[in-house]
């Protein structure tokens, strides 16, 4: 899938992927600092990618963990700094929230530190009964399998 707006693209094609970038970007996130590059190509190969583009540089993405019946989680969202401030992370989003094979979910997740404005635009709402979830969390990991 692709979606052109302007000079921008959106794609799906792994081929325009930078993983490369990607992995340089989450590893200095707040979300995944310290992320290997063996395992952010791992995980980018088991999700669906979306690569924001200028021509032929990758400039933000994120990726759609799903079972592509009932379930997605959407992660590891960014657009660079130096592109920022132009719609291009709310356009990214109506790009996966409309994608053919991610429609008619129950559920889907994602966590967020700052930016739950932008998701709110497309549905996203804290959890109703956060006492129903739960989770196995390890921030460290990332430092210990290096």
């Amino acid at each position: 899938m692709e979606w052109n707006r302007s000079e921008y693209q959106v794609s799906c094609d792994p081929l325009k992927l930078d993983v490369k970038l990607v992995a340089e970007f989450l590893t200095n996130s707040y979300w995944a600092k310290g992320i290997s590059f063996p395992t952010v190509k791992k995980a980018l190969e088991n999700s669906i990618c979306f690569a924001v583009l200028k021509g032929n540089r990758q400039i933000g993405f994120a990726r759609v963990i799903t079972d592509y019946a009932t379930f997605a989680y959407l992660g590891d969202v960014f657009i660079l700094p130096d592109y920022r401030g132009f719609g291009l992370g709310q356009w990214l989003i109506e790009c996966i929230i409309n994608h053919p094979q991610l429609q008619n979910f129950r559920r889907w997740l994602l966590a967020t530190r700052d930016a739950h404005g932008l998701y709110e635009k497309f549905g996203f709402t804290p959890l109703k009964k956060p006492g129903a979830f739960m989770e196995k969390h390890d921030p460290g990991v990332y430092q210990r399998n290096t």
